[in-house]
Parts: C-alpha cells; sequence; structure tokens
C-alpha cells in the first residue's frame, strides 16, 4: 500500500504523458510551472486547506523558487508589493480562501492606488460548493473587482496556465496593478495536458492608449500661454523611464516643480 501511495505521488509531480507528447501535470504542479514560466523566483505566503495543494506543489520546486512565510495574509501582499517595487518584478502572494482571502483587501488596494504590479493568488472551496455557504467560502472576486486590474475565478483545470500567463501581462502593463487569481481546491488536484504560451495582447485591453497628436498640441498651448505655471511630478513618470523626457521639458520651459510622495525617487 504504502509503495502504491508513493508511486501515485510521483506520478502526480512529474507527470504521465498524453498521445499528443505533452505532459499530463495537476492543477497545482501546473500552476508552479506556469509562475516558474513567468520568471517568479521569489512569494510569500501563509497556508490553509483550500491553497495546500498549491503549497505541496511549491515543496517540489523550493529550489526554484524562494517561498518565504509571513504570520498574516495581510503581510504577505505587503511584503510582495514591496518586492515588486524594488525588483522591478511582479509581486506573488499566496493565500487561503475566506478570510484568507479577505485579509489580502488592505494590500490589493494600496497597490492598486500605488499602480504596483502584482499577482495574489487564493484558494477556494471546491468548484461543486461553490455558493452554498461552505466552510470559509467567500466572494473573493466580488470583493476584488472593485480593487484589482483583473479578478478571476478558475474553475477548470484547463484554464490556469492561461489564467496565470494573462494575469502577469496585465499586472505588469500599461498602468500597472495588482491582479487575483481565486483557484478551486478541486481544480487543484485536477489534471490535464500542460503548455504555456505568454500573453502579449489582448483585444479587450489597451494598456498604452493611441498618442493624439492634437491634444499634446492644445496641452503645449495651455502650458505656454499659463502666466504662473507649476508642474506637479507623479509617480507616472518613474513607471513610465520617463526622467530624462521631465528633465528636458522642465529646463526648456524653465517651469517649476513639485513632487508627490511617490514621484521623489
Amino acid at each position: 500500500m504504502n509503495k502504491d501511495i508513493q508511486t501515485q505521488a510521483t506520478t502526480a509531480s512529474s507527470g504521465n504523458t498524453s498521445e499528443g507528447g505533452k505532459e499530463i501535470l495537476q492543477g497545482s504542479e501546473i500552476l508552479i510551472r506556469s509562475l516558474l514560466a513567468e520568471g517568479v523566483d521569489t512569494m510569500f505566503g501563509y497556508p490553509g486547506g483550500a491553497i495546500m495543494p498549491v503549497f505541496d506543489a511549491l515543496y517540489d520546486h523550493k529550489d526554484k523558487i524562494r517561498h518565504i512565510l509571513v504570520r498574516h495574509e495581510q503581510g504577505a501582499v505587503h511584503a510582495a508589493q514591496g518586492y515588486a517595487r524594488v525588483s522591478d518584478k511582479v509581486g506573488v502572494a499566496l493565500v487561503t480562501s475566506g478570510p484568507g482571502a479577505t485579509n489580502t483587501v488592505t494590500g490589493i488596494t494600496d497597490a492598486m492606488m500605488d499602480s504596483t504590479p502584482m499577482v495574489v493568488i487564493s484558494g477556494q472551496v471546491a468548484s461543486g460548493l461553490l455558493g452554498s455557504d461552505a466552510f470559509q467560502e467567500a466572494d473573493v472576486i466580488g470583493v476584488t473587482l472593485p480593487i484589482t486590474k483583473w479578478a478571476y475565478q478558475i474553475r477548470r483545470v484547463e484554464d490556469i496556465a492561461w489564467a496565470v500567463s494573462r494575469a502577469f501581462y496585465i499586472a505588469s502593463s500599461g498602468r500597472p496593478g495588482p491582479v487575483l487569481l481565486d483557484i478551486a481546491k478541486d481544480t487543484q488536484t485536477n489534471s490535464c495536458e500542460y503548455s504555456y504560451k505568454k500573453t502579449d495582447f489582448l483585444r479587450s485591453y489597451q494598456p498604452k492608449p493611441k498618442v493624439e497628436h492634437d491634444k499634446i498640441a492644445e496641452a503645449a498651448e495651455v502650458i505656454n500661454n499659463a502666466k504662473k505655471p507649476l508642474a506637479l511630478v507623479g509617480q507616472g513618470v518613474v513607471l513610465g523611464n520617463a526622467e530624462e523626457e521631465l528633465k528636458q521639458f522642465l529646463e526648456k520651459s524653465n517651469i517649476p516643480f513639485g513632487s508627490t510622495i511617490l514621484g521623489l525617487s
């Protein structure tokens, strides 16, 4: 019996091969491999029952991803936010369902207001129990929709890789911000073929608005006709790597400037 259990565990971790030659993996393993494909090497989290399969898979990759255990889910999100700001990467937080997920709200809101790229992954009850007031079930998507760039609930194992790819693209492109993925527990243990493709375009999402040259001309006219112009410099200059362009503009226009707190760097 012990040998059978060991064989099953090895199969879930390493995966079988489909007729098409692709690996068949559990959802938890697919999630971790998808994170690795996005260059994730550090994440912050606090385990719980609804996300435990992912933590089990994470342990198998402890040589590739460093997991930092916090004492509260809010700490995980704030740590991921700080990590994103100093590393120029997308921060990742991993939490469980219900109160574990709702404890992330303050940090997610902060990331949204400060334009910090972050992906929060929360566990959820099994898909068949959704809407039944199951233990530690909460409408995390409804809670986080107003404070994220995108919030999505994963109910099918086939959607995990796609959702992770989309999440990282949305979080890091355009004006950066937080994304939440809520993954049902049975989705973490079900299996399917694994393949990964990074997202670089979404038809309904335009991270870089088209430049309207006539609007730029109008803005220039307003500035030139101003009697006492003052430039207020914000974090957008830093996020857009436009420090040199700002310097040239201020020197050419001879306009004094002030800075917001986040624009000081």
